[in-house]
């Protein structure tokens, strides 16, 4: 299937993928810190496991850095 992560076309060799997977997918590094928006709704982390991406979908992997002066 065709989709969009972060912007960038993707093509995965499956028909469907969970959000969970699709970090495992792409071996996002602390999963835990990343939030992530689904066709422009954003996906409470609960529901990552059962939130599945299709074909033409967009996602977005939202990174929060800490910081400041």
């Amino acid at each position: 299937m065709n989709i969009k992560i972060n912007g960038e076309n993707e093509t995965i060799d499956k028909d469907t993928i969970t959000i969970s997977d699709l970090l495992v997918h792409k071996a996002v590094k602390m999963p835990e810190m990343v939030s992530v928006e689904y066709n422009g709704d954003m996906v409470d982390r609960e529901n990552f496991e059962t939130t599945l991406v299709k074909e033409g979908d967009e996602v977005e992997f939202l990174y929060f850095m800490g910081g400041g002066h």
